[in-house]
């Protein structure tokens, strides 16, 4: 998710994509300690993903 599409969400709608986005990355890596990921850049992706979600969420919460 690019840093335009997360300025755009609600606070409750950052809260679910940042709960889906976790549970997501923790899948996947799952799924790559059982057997390599075709494309494990995924991993890297989802994990920055989070970060720009949580980061928004924090930068909300103290204006």
């Amino acid at each position: 998710m690019k840093q335009s599409e997360v300025k755009e969400l609600s606070v409750a709608e950052l809260q679910e994509e940042l709960g889906k986005s976790r549970k997501a990355y923790a899948d996947l890596k799952m799924a790559h300690a059982v057997s390599p990921l075709e494309n494990p850049i995924q991993l890297r992706a989802v994990r920055r993903s989070i970060a720009r979600l949580a980061t928004e969420l924090t930068k909300r919460e103290q204006q």
